[in-house]
């Protein structure tokens, strides 16, 4: 989605968006010959995707089983309140365990979807019962233990 204040992307910027979603260790070279303009101009176009914040940041993807973190959990919190003071409290709460990947507040029969990236059962075991239940305002909290990672970090179509 665009805002008001963003130029509209050009079909190159897109294609850019797109090669560097695919090999984010592509050279500006490489990107500038892919898309046919000059260097210092997808150079100039780069940075503009980065100080509109199209691209937010570039990262290495790392194999969870190579670093022993082959565990992938999915958990749905239940707050004991909705309200803003309570969410804010919670998402205060967990900004900083790092084994929480991410957390997405939802509609439905949970208040918030957690993915936990943990070495094992019992790993996971003892994050849960050392933070994930004294987070604050944790009514509930329903674990899924994935068995197999059918399709993850696709790119984004666009």
């Amino acid at each position: 989605m665009e805002s008001k204040d963003k130029l509209p992307l050009s079909r190159a910027e897109k294609t850019l968006l797109r090669l560097l979603q695919a090999d984010g260790r592509l050279t500006n070279a490489e990107l500038a010959q892919r898309i046919n303009v000059s260097p210092a101009t997808c150079h100039r176009r780069t940075q503009r995707l980065f100080e509109e914040g199209y691209i937010t940041g570039v990262r290495a993807v790392i194999d969870p089983q190579k670093v022993g973190l082959g565990a992938l959990v999915m958990v749905g919190i239940v707050l004991d309140r909705s309200t803003p003071e309570s969410f804010a409290a919670f998402e205060a709460a967990i900004a900083d365990e790092e084994s929480i990947l991410d957390c997405d507040l939802v509609a439905g029969d949970f208040d918030y979807l957690l993915r936990i990236r943990v070495s094992d059962m019992a790993d996971f075991n003892r994050l849960h019962t050392s933070k994930l239940i004294a987070l604050p305002g944790v009514r509930q909290a329903r674990t899924f233990f994935v068995i197999k990672e059918v399709k993850t970090n696709a790119p984004l179509r666009f």
